[in-house]
């Protein structure tokens, strides 16, 4: 019974230990809380003070951040990535037909050529009122070359509507003298008056072939009605007897 008693007893203070054990450890939360509230009144009743201290410390974090990104320059233009070329698609081979034969070209039909008749000469009259002498070695200007030949203004005029025998291709003696007389008939005919002169033809090297009138008389058949000329195209063989 003494024995039961004493372990009785014995074990009665390990259950204030306990107790104690378990206040103390309860109390230590309460403690870290207060510390923490007591130090949060200080801290903020001295913010100014410790501000710059926070950020002094907090200045060299900043810089280092700071160095560790990449500085990046503006004025580099920015790396252009070369877009890779599309390589062409082969086109499928095209298969060759055969070459087609030309097409045939058409004929265009050959019309006949009307038959236009040539213009006649239109009878262009002109009037002469110049004096007249014989041609000699000089220019001819106006003056009278042999029967049926005379110069008025430069122009060689043959007169159209006769032929006369011509003094220095004469065949006779007889043909001279009627060559001579025909070419002093017509000066004498060309310095009589005004005169005119129409277009015969086309004027060619040997002349510009000219009917010569006055009063709707030619001067080629007044010579020939004077024995002084002959139709154009008549044989000249009368006049060598």
């Amino acid at each position: 019974m003494a024995k039961t008693a004493t372990r009785g007893r014995r074990k009665a203070p390990a259950r204030g230990k306990s107790r104690a054990r378990s206040s103390g450890g309860g109390l230590l939360p309460w403690a870290v809380i207060g510390i923490a509230a007591i130090g949060g009144i200080v801290a903020h009743d001295n913010w100014k003070s410790i501000q710059p201290m926070l950020a002094r410390q907090a200045t060299p974090v900043t810089r280092e951040t700071a160095e560790l990104k990449p500085s990046v320059r503006k004025d580099v233009p920015a790396k252009q990535v070369a877009l890779a070329t599309p390589t062409p698609k082969a086109a499928p081979p095209v298969q060759q037909s055969q070459p087609l034969p030309p097409a045939a070209i058409p004929t265009p039909a050959i019309q006949p050529i009307k038959a236009v008749p040539s213009p006649a000469y239109p009878a262009v009259s002109e009037t002469g009122t110049v004096a007249f002498g014989y041609c000699g070695q000089g220019a001819h200007i106006n003056c009278v070359g042999d029967g049926g030949v005379f110069w008025y203004k430069g122009e060689k005029i043959v007169i159209a509507d006769m032929a006369s025998p011509v003094v220095d291709q004469a065949r006779c003696d007889g043909e001279r003298r009627v060559a001579f007389a025909a070419k002093s008939r017509l000066l004498a005919l060309l310095n009589a008056g005004p005169f005119t002169m129409n277009a015969a033809g086309k004027a060619e090297p040997s002349g510009a072939p000219r009917v010569v009138s006055r009063d709707g008389r030619s001067f080629g058949a007044q010579l020939i009605n004077e024995g002084l000329a002959r139709k154009p195209g008549a044989a000249g063989a009368a006049w060598c007897a």
